[in-house]
């Protein structure tokens, strides 16, 4: 199961929302969502209470601009064609990124995303709109975490004490520089009061370890999986106390590129991971950072500091393939794959307008009631892109 990328000027046109059954591969259909947005990236799929399946995602002119808010699209029971989004955030001073829906036991529907100015992700806090009548509405913003350089990318996790668990990364700057990832860290927001306050935890030596996903396992036994700064492989930490403590990040058997990755368990025990099966050692493609076609805030620059001895992030390997890994054996290995979409990959350029850039990225993985999996990803940062596999696509 494998596709070819489609020409970038192809693009725009299939951007209505319709779920198209592939003639191609049965059990799998198609959608590319609308959006009013030149650039679309960082999607998160969550299903409401009564099963509309929702899809949340940051737009604009380019990653970190002013004009990045973030939009909701919604694909109700039984629908074939998602809805035109929502727009779910508009601060003209910020840049508000990395949405994710979090469905609370009490039933109340929240919002989190990042927001900060420029390229600054070393200023970023998280922001988050409640609400209380199973996401048709929400209410008013409000910070979350106002800890400067934190970052949300992957779902809420309530363990089984009843312990909220928000896994966070640390966009840390360095004196004299503007941030590029180097020394970013891991860590988990703990809420015992249901989101009314929250404490952070590190984990240990967790350096380049970013986008923390965790996975439930037996007990109080939980997984975590890690985006590597470094583009070598995919990272995985284990906690056996419900998450109030982690294990160092070590490799796994998957490769992975300095992007991110999602997992889910699915309803069979076996966990299922999206990912670019690809790393830095497969690919010389370089780039200076996420940010550097963005110029930084004059009010923030300052006298250069002596060099910091540290190894330096890899940015602008090929974001491509993108696949889905599984696992039986609770995230130890996955050795068995499929590729979702497969093209080049380009990443060295944010550029949508001129629809430059091709990559496949930043994967949300949900499993439906029904045993089907839901997948939406970046593609070619033009539009999300949403696949769905039935049980037997991925059996």
């Amino acid at each position: 199961m494998s596709f070819t990328g489609l020409p970038p000027e192809a693009v725009p046109a299939l951007m209505t929302g319709e779920v198209v059954e592939n003639a191609s591969e049965n059990g799998r259909a198609d959608a590319y969502l609308p959006s009013p947005c030149i650039q679309n990236h960082a999607a998160n799929l969550a299903f409401l209470p009564e099963g509309t399946l929702t899809c949340v995602w940051f737009g604009g002119t380019m990653e970190g601009m002013g004009d990045i808010s973030i939009y909701m699209s919604r694909l109700a029971p039984g629908a074939t064609r998602w809805s035109q989004p929502e727009k779910m955030s508009d601060d003209p001073a910020k840049s508000e990124q990395n949405p994710l829906i979090f469905n609370a036991p009490d039933g109340k529907v929240w919002l989190l995303y990042t927001s900060q100015t420029s390229g600054n992700q070393d200023g970023s806090v998280v922001k988050c709109r409640i609400s209380g009548d199973g996401g048709k509405t929400f209410g008013g913003v409000r910070v979350l975490c106002d800890i400067p350089g934190t970052f949300v990318r992957q779902p809420i996790l309530v363990n089984r004490s009843g312990i909220w668990l928000l896994p966070i990364f640390r966009c840390i700057g360095l004196p004299g520089e503007r941030w590029t990832g180097d020394v970013d860290t891991a860590g988990v927001l703990i809420s015992r009061d249901q989101g009314k306050s929250w404490a952070l935890t590190e984990v240990p030596d967790s350096v380049g370890a970013v986008h923390m996903n965790i996975v439930p396992l037996d007990g109080d036994n939980l997984v975590s999986f890690y985006r590597n700064r470094f583009s070598e492989s995919v990272l995985s930490s284990r906690s056996s106390d419900g998450g109030e403590r982690w294990s160092a990040p070590q490799p796994i058997d998957l490769p992975n590129n300095n992007s991110s990755i999602q997992a889910t368990r699915l309803k069979n025990d076996v966990i299922a991971m999206v990912y670019n099966h690809s790393n830095a050692s497969m690919s010389d493609a370089r780039r200076q950072s996420l940010y550097d076609e963005i110029d930084g805030d004059e009010d923030i620059k300052v006298a250069p500091a002596p060099t910091i001895e540290r190894r330096k992030a890899v940015w602008g390997v090929p974001r491509a393939p993108l696949s889905l890994a599984f696992s039986s054996d609770g995230g130890a290995s996955f050795p068995r794959r499929i590729d979702l979409d497969t093209g080049d990959g380009y990443c060295l350029s944010n550029n949508s307008k001129d629809s430059v850039n091709r990559e496949f990225s930043y994967p949300s993985i949900v499993q439906g009631a029904d045993g089907a999996v839901h997948i939406a990803y970046t593609y070619y940062r033009r539009t999300i892109k949403y696949v769905r596999l039935s049980a037997n696509a991925i059996a």
